[in-house]
């Protein structure tokens, strides 16, 4: 326990500096990342032009990484024999100890941050190997895509001769570290469908990135990214072993344990196009829950069973399983909102808290009433729809003032540039009821809903 607080003591100390120096496309195991950012990346590198794919896989990543090379990129930090110790410190299993001249340590807090700093290099050894392609340097460094996520990674082009020299060069780039390519995990694919015979598109994070031949466009194709067949299968294979499981439980009981794996699921893949699998999902999830609820009254009728398990809701939702108090998720509630990608070599660190806080809804140093309202507003003033910049001056301000009956929910609050707090302040008086001429201080009159000097 120790150990784990220290390293994440040191990870604290580390992670600012490297978040500063990480390669653009990198995603996986970095503060204000994650796998949608990874896959909007391959949106955009392919969504103008159909490209070749190599989908690879490191092997063994974590268990592989030469300690000369990590500690070479690690540097002369004060943190670099503690890494070296945690490095060497080897493993006990079955009272069994057994040393560690390779790796680093799974399930550690600072093997993520560790395996990161290993693997960075990829993307500015492809760029050099971009550069030396013929042609202009700038257009072929665009035309390369490199896109990593943990040791997860692919790489596009429109040329299956430069995917596969690409994949020699990260292959001999790979080797200086102590890692290699898992061979049955890597391959070549293309993201268009029938195209030279290849199977089309390929998956990668559990979605499938392919496109397809369409007339509807300019460009003859569209770009269509799904949850993958794996994902579907896993997850409605998970919703059947919860009703298996819970035969005899009461209806609250499978309810409970069905929607935050409902929730979950869908949330991940609620920025791609996933409403019609949302829908079949629910269909074959309402046959699953009618068996289950006819299995256990074998003498009722059909018209008795719907009744009990699956009571209509306000004349709108039919065929929801609900005991009156507690009511299933379904997919298709979970609406399809389209994920922004984080901005190039944009870091939690780099001081730009109005849009981290707009991006992920929390920033340290920064009021939690601030970033959600930061984050509703999508870092844009309410009242003059502005972008906030950091040195922006702004205010949180009731919708409807105390004084007029507003509560102080976030319902009734929004975050305002100053000046445009003190503007919409304005207009709110201007709608009080004006004062009686009795009430009005010694030497004051009102000249066109002004209060000024006699």
């Amino acid at each position: 326990m120790y150990d784990r607080a220290l390293q994440a003591l040191v990870k604290l100390g580390m992670e600012p500096e490297w978040e500063a120096r990480f390669e653009p496309n990198s995603y996986g195991f970095r503060p204000g990342r994650s796998t949608h950012d990874a896959i909007e990346a391959i949106y955009t590198s392919i969504n103008q032009k159909p490209k070749y794919v190599l989908d690879a896989d490191i092997s063994k990543c974590f268990d592989r990484i030469n300690h000369d090379a990590l500690l070479r990129k690690v540097g002369q930090t004060p943190y670099r024999r503690l890494i070296k110790q945690w490095l060497k410190s080897g493993v006990f299993d079955n009272k069994q100890f057994s040393g560690t001249a390779e790796g680093t340590p799974q399930g550690g807090v600072i093997s993520p941050l560790l395996a990161n700093i290993a693997l960075h290099g990829m993307e500015e050894c492809l760029s050099k190997f971009a550069e030396s392609l013929p042609g202009r340097k700038r257009d072929n460094k665009w035309a390369l895509s490199l896109i990593r996520y943990a040791d997860d990674f692919v790489i596009l082009h429109k040329d299956i001769k430069v995917v596969l020299q690409a994949k020699a060069v990260i292959q001999e780039w790979l080797n200086q570290v102590g890692l290699e390519l898992k061979p049955e995990k890597t391959k070549i694919a293309h993201t268009l469908e029938e195209y030279e015979g290849n199977k089309p598109g390929f998956d990668f994070l559990g979605f499938t990135i392919r496109q397809g031949q369409v007339k509807s466009t300019k460009l003859g194709f569209k770009t269509l990214i799904k949850p993958s067949s794996k994902s579907i299968k896993t997850h409605y294979r998970k919703l059947a072993d919860i009703c298996d499981k819970h035969k005899t439980a009461p209806t609250k009981a499978l309810i409970a344990k069905l929607n935050p794996v409902i929730k979950g699921w869908a949330n991940y893949f609620s920025d791609v196009v996933s409403k019609e699998m949302f829908n079949s999902l629910d269909h074959l999830l309402v046959i699953r829950l009618w068996r289950w609820a006819k299995r256990r009254h074998p003498n009722k009728s059909a018209k008795w069973v719907k009744k009990k398990y699956f009571p209509n809701i306000k004349e709108t939702r039919n065929w929801v399983l609900n005991d009156g108090e507690y009511i299933l998720n379904l997919h298709s509630d979970v609406p399809i909102i389209r994920h922004i990608k984080v901005k190039g070599n944009k870091s939690p660190y780099d001081g730009d808290w109005t849009y981290w806080s707009s991006r992920i809804g929390k920033h340290p140093g920064v009021r939690k009433e601030v970033t959600t309202l930061l984050k509703r507003q999508k870092n844009k003033c309410a009242f003059c729809g502005l972008t906030f910049s950091p040195t922006d001056l702004m205010e949180v301000d009731h919708i409807k003032p105390r004084s007029k009956g507003g509560d102080n929910t976030y319902k009734n609050k929004q975050l305002l540039h100053r000046h445009c707090h003190d503007t919409k302040t304005t207009l709110d008086n201007k709608t009080y009821p004006k004062p009686k001429l009795q009430d009005l201080p010694d030497g004051y009159l009102w000249v066109n809903d002004m209060l000024v000097l006699r």
